[in-house]
């Protein structure tokens, strides 16, 4: 298609009735962009103004002018700063607007529009910037330059150990707490170590008439004044120390097993009892460890042994069942009479 020159350089698109192809869309349906590029046509090179997917605007030459209508394979090329995209399209000449020359892409769904589209996409979405008459890449050019290595001196590398062992010793309590929480558990009742002795008690429901703690074997040790009317006499049955139980005196009333006294022997022991409850002595027939904690600070490992009581307080369903504890010979001595301690069950996860 040859150019051609006329005298007339006025093709205003008011003045002129170039025919339109249907398939065109109109110049307000696309949004145009003005960004740097190049066109080329039969040789002669135009600068580009605007550009959109249907048509773009081209500055014109006074001594060049395009024939309306007239159909043209274009050179449409975009530089960037070290690479360029060029597209071939069909355009179709439509006239002068404003100085500037209208063209239309003859095929606006052509191979070209894949191309024309990312480079106008990326520029309305700031992907790219202008320079003068190129294009650049507005991201990061070059990887971040990692930071210089910052020297400690002597003061903050002690800091930082000092930290760390800090830290690492609040991690090993914790642990430890939840260790010992989950294993370890604490019976309610304190523990009273006494002298094991003969227990006096009364057989009948009445009231203590009489009392002598210093009666000789044979004697009275005390008389009970029944509710039938009878007197009940209990003797010495040796030439022994008696402990009476607490609040026993003459003038009070006892009931049928209660303790009056204890008759204590060269022979007695030691005698350690408390209550327990059903899951701690569950606990201690399942293997775990029972230990007693005395006042003083030591710790004595125990047994629990089951009273003949024991079994008869479990089937009625009590929650504490009475029983003995049994130390190894030497751990409990005379000098341990009347301390206090708690009863402490240890899971032995570890064999300790």
């Amino acid at each position: 298609m040859a150019l051609y020159r006329v005298e007339d350089t006025d093709f205003n698109l008011d003045s002129l009735k170039a025919s339109v192809p249907l398939e065109f869309g109109y110049e307000a349906e696309h949004p145009a962009v003005s960004l740097p590029f190049s066109v080329a046509i039969r040789g002669k090179r135009f600068d580009g103004q605007k550009i959109s997917l249907t048509s773009m605007s081209v500055s014109t030459h006074a001594e060049i002018h395009m024939v309306p209508g007239s159909k043209h394979v274009a050179s449409v090329q975009f530089e960037f700063q070290n690479f360029s995209v060029t597209i071939y399209p069909e355009v179709v000449v439509v006239g002068e607007k404003g100085g500037d020359l209208i063209l239309n892409f003859a095929d606006p769904t052509g191979d070209h529009v894949a191309h024309l589209r990312f480079v106008l996409n990326s520029f309305i979405a700031g992907d790219f910037v202008t320079l003068g008459s190129v294009m650049a890449y507005s991201g990061p050019t070059k990887p971040k330059e990692e930071k210089a290595a910052v020297q400690q001196n002597w003061k903050e590398r002690v800091r930082s150990m000092f930290v760390a062992f800090l830290s690492a010793m609040l991690a090993f309590a914790a642990l430890y707490a939840f260790y010992v929480r989950f294993t370890t558990g604490y019976e309610m009742h304190p523990v009273v170590i006494e002298r094991a002795g003969q227990p006096m008690q009364a057989t009948t429901a009445g009231q203590i008439a009489y009392l002598d703690t210093s009666a000789a074997k044979g004697e009275v040790l005390f008389s009970i004044n029944s509710n039938t009317g009878d007197i009940l006499n209990f003797r010495m049955p040796c030439d022994c120390e008696v402990i009476l139980t607490d609040g026993i005196r003459e003038g009070v009333t006892v009931l049928p097993t209660d303790i009056v006294a204890s008759i204590l022997t060269n022979e007695t022991g030691i005698e350690v009892e408390t209550l327990v409850s059903v899951e701690g002595f569950s606990r201690a027939m399942r293997g775990d460890k029972v230990l007693l904690d005395l006042t003083d600070g030591r710790t004595i490992p125990v047994t629990i042994m089951a009273k003949t009581t024991s079994n008869a307080a479990a089937i009625s369903g009590e929650v504490f069942i009475p029983v003995r504890l049994m130390a190894d010979d030497g751990l409990l001595t005379d000098a341990d009479i009347g301390k206090y301690g708690q009863l402490r069950l240890r899971t032995a996860f570890f064999g300790n």
